[in-house]
């Protein structure tokens, strides 16, 4: 485990991301490795936003994704604000996709040693039909998964 270098956490940005973010800072620093924060704004809610357009509301996919991203960003500096780990030695990729996909495709572009998320996620129910993004991740991953909570 000393060849840890890149961490990769996945982060919704959701009530759960802080403790998270906390616990993916704290294994960083033991490693003194790059973190990695993958946020995937789900393709299959700008498909939502771009149907709801077509039905005549002033509202558009690229504000939408631009929105979130502003969001997002701002989120991470509250967080960052709260941490002890040097900003320099974090980045945030932004991807639109399906969440497994394209975390799938940061793990392999970015040789990912390790990947830390949460099972919770948006709703209980979504585990229950079609499984968890961790879980399905963790079967498929290349990458060390370690799963927080």
């Amino acid at each position: 485990m000393d060849d840890i270098k890149k961490i990769l956490v996945s982060l919704a940005f959701t009530s759960y991301s802080e403790g998270l973010f906390n616990y993916a800072v704290k294994i960083a620093q033991i490693f003194n490795a790059e973190l990695i924060i993958g946020s995937i704004i789900n393709s299959r809610d700008v498909s939502a936003v771009g149907m709801i357009a077509s039905m005549g509301y002033e509202v558009d996919s690229e504000h939408y994704i631009g929105g979130i991203k502003q969001e997002r960003k701002k989120m991470l500096e509250q967080l960052l604000a709260k941490s002890s780990f040097n900003p320099e030695n974090i980045r945030l990729i932004f991807k639109v996709g399906n969440p497994i996909e394209e975390l799938l495709k940061l793990i392999f572009k970015e040789n990912i040693d390790l990947v830390v998320m949460r099972i919770k996620g948006r709703s209980d129910l979504e585990h229950v039909f079609v499984g968890s993004v961790a879980d399905k991740l963790f079967h498929r991953s290349p990458a060390g998964p370690l799963f927080s909570g």
